[in-house]
């Protein structure tokens, strides 16, 4: 089993990266998140998880551990598949944080989430949280809180004009923290998009 790659990133596209570690090339699957910060070229660290089935085999790559341990847990829950733990595992963790409060609305922006599944997710989510509160560390070591009522609002707004999920996401994560207002906080959301 393959437990990480060190290497060369050599071709970016479409949520997949080929890394190519002493001349042999990788292909591995990432989550919007991390294939966002891989550039051609770049020497990177990708924690991996090997995912072995019948007619598949792939390798699924997480820039921090606890991200795959979520990944592998996530897959291990009733209803999830590998698409679905990606798209969770590039979720923002404030964002997760939110859906095990209960907040079932804010899982409805994941690709493949609708109404019921949502529900179900936030209770598989709040059962891994409590069981592994260490996976939803972020990478600083301080444990992710929940969101401002203006991320809410940003998010909510977004969606209102039709962005979709992974940009809603993607714009989330790189909003500063000092925007404490929604009026800011959206404002700041448009003119980044």
């Amino acid at each position: 089993m393959i437990s990480s790659l060190h290497g060369t990133v050599k071709k970016h596209c479409g949520g997949e990266v080929t890394m190519d570690v002493h001349n042999v090339g990788y292909r591995v699957t990432t989550p919007a998140n991390v294939w966002e910060r891989c550039e051609d070229n770049a020497t990177v660290r990708l924690w991996i998880s090997t995912y072995v089935r019948e007619d598949r085999l792939a390798l699924f790559g997480f820039l921090e551990e606890n991200m795959r341990t979520l990944f592998e847990k996530l897959l291990e829950r009733p209803g999830v598949g590998p698409r679905l733990a990606l798209e969770l595992c590039g979720c923002p963790a404030h964002l997760l944080a939110q859906a095990i409060a209960g907040d079932t609305e804010i899982l409805h922006m994941v690709k493949g989430v609708g109404k019921k599944s949502a529900e179900k997710l936030a209770i598989e989510l709040k059962s891994l949280a409590s069981k592994h509160p260490e996976l939803f560390v972020s990478p600083n070591g301080t444990i992710e809180q929940y969101p401002s009522a203006g991320e809410d609002d940003t998010a909510a707004a977004l969606k209102g004009l039709g962005y979709d999920h992974s940009t809603i996401l993607s714009v989330l994560t790189k909003l500063p923290k000092n925007l404490r207002t929604p009026e800011e906080r959206i404002t700041a959301a448009l003119r980044s998009l």
